[in-house]
């Protein structure tokens, strides 16, 4: 079955009933020593690490590296997928990611910067045979539609529980 194949069939079925394609995806993070990290997901596993200035072992990609590939992933995968759907050929395609960051606040310096990431911007850079306004239009809806976009750039609602055991 080709690429166009598979995606029409998956558009199909969940246009025929959305809850196929609905659900809850579910990673569990176990701390190792060191400031170490397995992360499990299904079949998949992950090794994580702090950097050495964080008092970690390094050697192995820190969270942030992950969720900035999680996103470039997301999006050339995604621009692969529209692609496909649209009969475009690209002869290549990279999507960088760049996060501007300020410790202070993860670090618990100052109140007034966030933990988090100050600004993200992304670089599409596509070859193709094809028309530049369609290959364009295609890369559009690409970014449009991509989950991981819509998850950075969207506030999404997050809620959490602490259980403390061994008191």
């Amino acid at each position: 079955m080709s690429i166009k194949d598979a995606i029409e069939r998956s558009v199909k079925a969940v246009g025929l009933r959305a809850s196929v394609g609905q659900g809850t995806a579910t990673s569990v993070a176990t701390l190792g020593a060191d400031l170490t990290c397995t992360a499990t997901e299904g079949a998949h596993t992950f090794h994580l690490a702090l950097p050495e200035q964080y008092g970690g072992p390094g050697g192995a990609p820190s969270p942030g590296v992950l969720g900035r590939a999680a996103l470039a992933g997301c999006m050339a995968l995604g621009i692969g997928m529209w692609a496909a759907r649209r009969d475009l050929v690209l002869d290549s395609l990279t999507v960088k990611v760049e996060a501007d960051y300020d410790v202070r606040g993860e670090l618990g310096i100052s109140n007034d910067v966030p933990p988090g990431y100050t600004a993200m911007r992304y670089v599409i850079t596509a070859s193709s045979r094809a028309p530049a306004a369609a290959v364009r239009a295609m890369l559009e809806q690409a970014v449009k539609t991509s989950s991981y976009v819509d998850n950075f750039a969207r506030a999404v609602a997050l809620s959490g529980e602490i259980h403390v055991t061994g008191s």
